[in-house]
């Protein structure tokens, strides 16, 4: 419906559409996101006629990050349940990052904090000419541990440490040097590329797509096994709760800078 914060339609070729539904406030994500997504990919796949995922966002941009105001709402929770608000985000990166079909991340305008993670958990990532990255969350006074190991798999160590830290902004021709986006194409035309790209992923056999898919992903260590999440998930929960993270919190909705910053 038009106003769930996640929206699903799957074709007659069994290409699903899932888009971020909150255009409003750029798709930022709050509980209601996180759970819809949850909801989402586990009812895909287990959906015998879905055979390819596409993740996108509604308006005019694809994923902004956290809503900050939620964020900052967390913080009268308590430990335990702030770590339940991280389980989920970090569960809900994880279950995108191992979804057992092909997924593909189709990225316009605004992708910022977490909306990076998101598209870096997907098998393919397409950027139209006027998308904007950040891996924001530094800034804020936060650690975006949820989804450093989907950053990390998908552009390496060196430059995590670069952006991660900077939370510099970057264009659709930057992250595909660094290996974040697949391809780049002309602002509007995301569909257009991802066209013959869903074709090939179409011709493979399901099951082994799905197999090809896992077996990679265990070569390479790029699994997070429930212990590790909940680390993820304490550790951020634990940051979120810091003086740094209120005052980082703060200069953000105020419009200023943090107090760290030398003027």
């Amino acid at each position: 419906m038009a106003d769930d914060a996640v929206v699903t339609t799957i074709d007659d070729r069994g290409v699903a559409n899932v888009a971020i539904n909150r255009p409003a406030v750029h798709n930022a994500y709050n509980r209601e996101v996180i759970l819809a997504l949850i909801d989402a990919f586990t009812a895909l796949a287990a959906d015998a006629r879905v055979r390819v995922v596409v993740l996108r966002g509604n308006g005019k941009h694809f994923q902004v990050g956290a809503d900050l105001k939620w964020v900052k709402a967390n913080r009268d929770l308590s430990f335990e349940e702030n770590v339940a608000v991280s389980m989920d985000t970090t569960n809900a990166v994880r279950g995108l990052n191992d979804f057992p079909k092909p997924t593909v991340a189709l990225v316009h305008g605004g992708c910022f904090g977490g909306g990076v993670g998101m598209a870096a958990s997907c098998d393919v990532v397409i950027a139209s000419e006027d998308a904007i990255f950040s891996i924001t969350e530094a800034r804020w006074g936060l650690v975006a541990g949820p989804i450093l190991p989907q950053l990390i798999a998908r552009m390496g160590v060196a430059r995590v440490r670069r952006y991660a830290l900077s939370c510099e902004r970057f264009d659709a021709r930057r992250a595909m040097e660094v290996g974040l986006v697949d391809e780049v194409c002309a602002t509007g035309a995301l569909d257009q590329a991802a066209a013959p790209i869903i074709e090939a992923l179409l011709m493979s056999g399901p099951d082994a797509a799905t197999e090809t898919k896992r077996l990679t992903l265990e070569l390479a260590g790029q699994t997070i096994d429930d212990t590790m999440a909940r680390q993820l998930a304490e550790g951020h929960a634990a940051k979120r709760m810091t003086d740094e993270a209120v005052e980082g919190l703060d200069s953000f909705i105020e419009r200023r800078k943090a107090v760290w910053y030398p003027e």
